[in-house]
């Protein structure tokens, strides 16, 4: 089983670069994007490519945030929202049920832009961790897709020591993600198949983050506990550039 997440930085515009084209030829079964930046309607018949189930959560203000996922079998259930205003209204959350999984698509709030978008920030990991510790509790795995917005280790960051008080890398951010690998029992899939330093996800528009390969990995997939032995390979695609962003593809076993 193939699953690829991706934070877009607009549909329209990764479409435009080429990621349709790029996502049919990778034989994924789940594909999870963030920050579509588009309402449902404005979407043209390429953005719901052929051999996949296409499921939305939009941010109710136009070109801002939104979440997607897209998906080979149909699910039997498909959650928008988490049940708070961040999170529905910028359309941060979007999750698919089959028989014994579940897939969401994440987009955490980012805290760069301001220090109350930073206090919107710690709230959503407050009541995020909430979630995570009722997922625990289902007879069910989960895999959760997504922009975090936070870079976990030293090693996952480029220049961690000029970043330690910045949004995505404050010691309180890396607590909570010490927490979510730690008592709450979750997994991150990447570091289970990849060890090795310099595996980033984003990369500032600034300077020459991209050529100079000094990025940030803030994106993720967390999977619970039951799915660790069936974490087998991972690709940070890079080839081609769909966004300021690159695919995180992740393969499982499914026995």
């Amino acid at each position: 089983m193939r699953v690829i997440t991706l934070n877009l930085n607009g549909i329209r515009s990764a479409a435009k670069k080429g990621f349709f084209e790029w996502m049919l030829k990778q034989n994924a079964d789940v594909i999870c994007l963030q920050e579509t930046r588009s309402q449902e309607h404005q979407l043209v018949e390429a953005m719901h490519p052929p051999g996949y189930y296409s499921y939305f959560f939009d941010a109710q203000k136009p070109g801002y945030s939104g979440v997607a996922i897209y998906t080979r079998q149909q699910p039997l259930k498909v959650t928008t929202g988490l049940g708070w205003d961040i999170a529905d209204d910028e359309g941060r959350y979007i999750q698919v049920d089959f028989q014994k999984l579940s897939i969401a698509s994440l987009y955490m709030p980012s805290g760069s832009s301001s220090e109350a978008r930073q206090l919107i920030k710690f709230d959503f990991l407050e009541r995020f961790e909430n979630v995570l510790k009722n997922m625990r509790k289902q007879q069910r795995e989960f895999i959760i897709c997504g922009d975090w917005n936070i870079a976990h280790k030293n090693i996952d960051i480029k220049n961690w020591r000029s970043n330690q008080k910045n949004s995505g890398f404050l010691p309180a951010e890396r607590a909570w993600l010490d927490k979510v690998f730690g008592p709450l029992g979750f997994v991150d899939a990447f570091r289970e198949v990849n060890q090795a330093a310099e595996q980033y996800t984003w990369w500032s528009n600034r300077g020459q983050a991209w050529a100079k390969n000094v990025g940030w990995r803030i994106d993720y997939q967390v999977v619970t506990p039951g799915l660790k032995n069936k974490i087998k390979a991972t690709t940070i695609y890079k080839e081609q550039r769909f966004s300021d962003h690159a695919p995180l593809m992740m393969d499982y076993s499914e026995n």
